[in-house]
């Protein structure tokens, strides 16, 4: 859940909103987003050309560096900012941590408002709530093989709704890779390599 930790009102002295921009390919233009963000006082601005499936946002990693107690993130719309739900829940629950606010321009959303906060619990709740979905069907897909006499559990090829499931699983702390693994049936080698598959799929789709 969104730590509400207590936030001074932009425009406090001290307080800065950092802007981050995103597109997915080079041939998209990132002006429209910037004037944006600095229409509503952001400054400074981190802008980077990534798809939306990779980890890897170097501009993104310096925005969080900048970002201090007090300061606002902003963006202009909230896949600008995470890869999954769970990866923005995780980004927006790590800067409340850090006494930082976050703003997204095009939902009207504002973690120091109650409203803004509510919204980010019920997000993180949906998320929370389709995790454990995944691993009770899991759990009763393997038991249902097994009183087949089906000893093996799946076959060891993973199907793509099967990686994204075992992907979301892996947004939990406490899960690891083994027990995932072992809900499919499969190994951690096969699973590991489904999972690099699948983001290379992905990103080569974005």
């Amino acid at each position: 859940m969104l730590n509400a930790a207590n936030h001074p009102l932009p425009g406090d002295p001290g307080t800065r909103r950092i802007g981050y921009a995103r597109v997915s390919t080079t041939d998209q233009d990132l002006a429209p987003q910037l004037d944006i963000l600095h229409a509503r006082g952001c400054e400074p601005l981190y802008s980077e050309h990534a798809s939306g499936k990779t980890a890897d946002r170097p501009e993104l990693a310096n925005a969080m560096k900048a970002l201090r107690a007090g300061d606002t993130l902003v963006v202009w719309r909230l896949d600008r900012l995470g890869r999954s739900l769970p990866d923005l829940i995780a980004t927006v629950n790590e800067l409340g941590q850090r006494g930082i606010a976050f703003e997204s321009i095009t939902e009207a959303i504002d973690t120091t408002t109650a409203s803004g906060k509510l919204v980010f619990n019920i997000f993180a709740s949906l998320a929370d709530f389709e995790r454990h979905l995944i691993s009770e069907r899991t759990r009763a897909g393997l038991a249902a093989g097994r009183a087949r006499g089906r000893m093996g559990g799946r076959p060891p090829a993973l199907t793509l709704k099967q990686l994204r499931e075992a992907r979301l699983l892996l947004t939990d702390p406490d899960a690891t890779v083994t027990a995932v693994a072992e809900r499919y049936g499969v190994s951690r080698t096969t699973l590991y390599k489904g999972l690099r598959e699948l983001a290379a799929k992905e990103a080569k789709a974005a």
